[in-house]
């Protein structure tokens, strides 16, 4: 099957969407599928094979962060000579209503289109006043499909219609066989994410560190993304904030060896999370989680069963929980058990699967219609009408 796949998001500032849309890509080449995936990316930006650049993105305020879009008649003249010379069977578009390549795809493109809603917004004054722009474009999707529940919810309420629920997925085996790495293990507390995005929560981590560290002053809070470091740790007693590690942003293999390194994993995202794929890699590589109670991330952890839950943005339930769970040996295991077993359903074996199903479904459906128009023409031709 020849599949193109559209990344609204520069490839170049790496994200959930991106990541997922990579990982997606590589799991179709390795069953044998020709994949081409559109994205935007500066020029001189190394890409693998199966990207294809759309030209610079700019950054744009978008769902409560900012994303590096693309759009515009260069970007639109992009897409019609990727769609051309693609001739895909189908194409999948990430994000269709953002303003970048998606809806530029979605307005060019003819022939089987799924899409995948990425976006938890339940106050989105912007999308519902846009959907009169969005509605033709949105028309010609043949299928939906939301990363969460979540996800599927903004897209009822503002857009209308219905997806399938198909999560984000994560190559498990990659993250629970990593090695750990010595100097991030013992009484670590792990974050990984957007220092100088508020949303992503480490301010409240901030916050809750001096508790955390008056009940055990030997914990160390390893921190891996990028952002202003000496801003993040402004609001620390000079004397804490040796007991927080940056790291910068790190390779994958990295990402995978610090969650398997650390005690615990804490996710204080404050909103705008409709999936949360990092405590998915987390939970694979075997690392007790912490996290928000957005119901985002409620979900991904079972309700609790496969990982425990704070209340939003409430520093000292954080602080008291971080405490207990580092104290508690045989709970961090018990999480660690129940985590790895909860996450296999989210392992591209099993997502993958299901997305090639969404792809198979509507590529049959075209076939079909195509045959019916065909057989129809033909009975024009000889002069008969048909019923």
């Amino acid at each position: 099957m020849r599949i193109g796949i559209v990344c609204p998001y520069s490839w170049d500032v790496p994200g959930g969407v991106q990541f997922h849309i990579r990982d997606l890509a590589e799991y179709f080449l390795r069953l044998g599928h020709q994949v081409s995936v559109l994205a935007p990316a500066d020029d001189d930006t190394p890409l693998p094979p199966y990207v294809v650049s759309a030209g610079r993105a700019v950054p744009v305020p978008y769902n409560g962060s900012v994303a590096r879009l693309n759009f515009g008649f260069l970007s639109a003249a992009r897409v019609r000579r990727w769609l051309h010379d693609g001739a895909f069977d189908v194409i999948h578009i990430h994000e269709p209503t953002s303003p970048s390549l998606g809806l530029l795809t979605c307005w060019a493109a003819q022939g089987p289109i799924v899409a995948t809603f990425h976006t938890s917004n339940p106050r989105s004054r912007a999308m519902i006043a846009a959907y009169a722009i969005l509605q033709a474009a949105l028309e010609k999707i043949s299928a939906r499909i939301a990363v969460s529940e979540y996800a599927r919810r903004t897209l009822v309420e503002h857009l209308g219609g219905d997806a399938v629920v198909i999560p984000n997925g994560v190559d498990v085996d990659f993250f629970a066989t990593a090695e750990p790495k010595a100097e991030w293990q013992g009484d670590t507390i792990g974050f990984i994410g957007r220092i100088d995005e508020p949303r992503k929560g480490l301010p409240v981590l901030m916050k809750a560190l001096p508790k955390i560290l008056a009940a055990r002053p030997q914990t160390r809070l390893l921190v891996a993304g990028r952002g202003d470091e000496e801003e993040a740790v402004e609001s620390l007693p000079a004397e804490l904030r040796s007991r927080v590690e940056f790291l910068g942003m790190v390779s994958d293999e990295d990402k995978a060896r610090f969650l398997r390194s650390v005690d615990l994993y804490v996710a204080p995202n404050t909103g705008g999370e409709s999936f949360g794929i990092i405590l998915v890699e987390a939970m694979s590589a075997g690392a007790p989680v912490l996290a928000a109670d957005l119901d985002a991330f409620a979900q991904v952890l079972d309700r609790g069963e496969a990982g425990e839950l704070f209340p939003n943005e409430d520093a000292d339930a954080l602080a008291d929980a971080a405490v207990r769970l580092l104290d508690d040996p045989d709970r961090r295991a018990e999480l660690r058990e129940r985590g790895s077993a909860h996450v296999r359903r989210f392992d591209w074996s099993t997502v993958g699967a299901d997305i090639l199903s969404v792809y198979e479904t509507v590529t049959a459906g075209a076939a079909a219609v195509a045959e019916d128009e065909r057989v129809t023409g033909l009975w024009a031709r000889l002069g008969f009408a048909r019923d």
